[in-house]
């Protein structure tokens, strides 16, 4: 299937491994541009090079911490200077750290505010003149399962990637007859360093082998495993792709079926 973004730019975030370099990798075969963004710079550039090397694409690696304004206007200023702006926005952040509400001061709750909510303002705010200009783009961001049902020890993670959703469901009203889309991303349990990280907090609080908990998890997922990068690769594709169109404002689970509401 053609989805028609042959030649248009993406910046993605989170890109030199996990989830983001899946969906990089899903775009550059569909011939996008990236720009791609994360804080290890050998990793990132690695990745970038392969890109190019393996599809035929411009592969743009701009290191950062999308948590810091500074680094978010550089970002956004090297992209326009090579690309001149930004088609597709896909933003991804790592996680917030695990724990119940009494492990979390004040410092980590301003630390996952910048790093998971105010990171999407900045950067919406950032390409969404350009696609105006365009009257054409797509904004799709990746939260959780959690913004859906609430999971335990992932309070930080809960309670802003919500805050994501609220934010993207008022945003895509706003820019909807400009051609512009905004969706999010609900993934759960996929096969990734912060999934397995949570395994392992999870296991040393309960006394549990993370592999424990790891079946565990397994258990509750419908389909009988965790998935895989590339699944949530190919839907973020198509949401950012010209057949899309008609949706905006949607956050779509990608779990398994281990959500229990109707919606």
């Amino acid at each position: 299937m053609d989805l028609r973004i042959r030649g248009k730019t993406a910046l993605v975030g989170g890109a030199s491994r996990g989830l983001g370099l899946a969906i990089c990798e899903r775009l550059a075969a569909e011939g996008v541009n990236l720009v791609m963004v994360a804080r290890g710079a050998d990793a990132l550039h690695r990745a970038s090079e392969q890109l190019e090397t393996e599809h035929g694409i411009r592969a743009l690696a701009v290191p950062g911490d999308q948590s810091k304004e500074a680094d978010v206007e550089r970002i956004l200023q090297t992209a326009a200077a090579q690309f001149g702006g930004i088609d597709i926005l896909v933003h991804n952040t790592g996680g917030p750290p695990p724990g119940l509400f009494r492990d979390h001061d004040d410092d980590a709750w301003t630390a996952a505010f910048s790093g998971l909510l105010m990171s999407v303002v900045r950067m919406c705010r950032g390409v969404l003149h350009g696609m105006k200009e365009r009257r054409w783009g797509r904004i799709v961001i990746d939260t959780s399962f959690t913004v859906k049902e609430p999971a335990p020890r992932l309070i930080l993670s809960n309670v802003f990637r919500t805050g994501v959703v609220a934010l993207a469901k008022t945003l895509s009203h706003e820019v909807a007859a400009e051609g512009i889309t905004v969706n999010c991303v609900c993934p759960g349990a996929f096969d990734t360093a912060r999934l397995r990280a949570i395994f392992e907090e999870q296991g040393e609080a309960t006394g549990r082998a993370k592999e424990a908990v790891q079946r565990e998890w397994e258990d509750l997922i419908p389909i009988g495993r965790i998935l895989q990068p590339a699944e949530l690769a190919d839907l973020v594709a198509f949401l950012a792709s010209d057949l899309a169109g008609s949706i905006t404002g949607a956050s779509i689970p990608i779990e398994g079926g281990m959500l229990h509401g109707l919606f």
